[in-house]
């Protein structure tokens, strides 16, 4: 099972399963974020739901140009979490599972085209503390310290 960030599941609501995925775009000791000014503003790993019929990489790259105005290449995987959350542009209860990807930012292609996203460069050791998700916290946290593989919840341990 994938380990949950942020809020457990509550009794007798229902989720719609909602996978998604997102990247950490370092260069140098920077990290690309997106802001999204709608229905809460918040920063986050950009990134996003993955469509039907559509490849993990295949979101990566859409999401990442959509949000941010980027190009990437060099992509790996970190890992997967899930949270439970509301998303008010869908009205839905979702169980997201976040896919998170290691990715080289090449060149902007333009400006975002999401509307009302902003693509926002700051200091990887800021940007764990900006970011509204905790499990992208925890992401941003590990690749910070030079990890470069999944980072376990507290409570959970890795079989060795």
């Amino acid at each position: 099972m994938n380990p949950r960030y942020g809020e457990t599941r509550a009794p007798g609501r229902r989720y719609r399963r909602r996978p998604g995925v997102y990247a950490v775009l370092v260069q140098g000791d920077s990290v690309l974020l997106t802001h999204q000014a709608e229905p809460v503003p918040e920063y986050q790993l950009p990134g996003g739901g993955i469509d039907p019929g559509e490849s993990v990489l295949r979101a990566l790259h859409r999401e990442v140009f959509e949000e941010t105005g980027w190009r990437i290449a060099h992509v790996r995987r970190l890992g997967v979490y899930r949270r439970f959350a509301y998303m008010p542009e869908y009205d839905l209860w979702a169980e997201k599972i976040c896919h998170i990807y290691l990715a080289r930012p090449l060149r902007p292609l333009g400006p975002p085209v999401e509307p009302g996203h902003s693509a926002i460069w700051t200091p990887i050791a800021r940007a764990a503390a900006m970011v509204g998700s905790p499990g992208d916290a925890a992401f941003l946290d590990a690749i910070q310290a030079g990890q470069r593989r999944a980072p376990v919840p507290a409570g959970v341990h890795r079989r060795p």
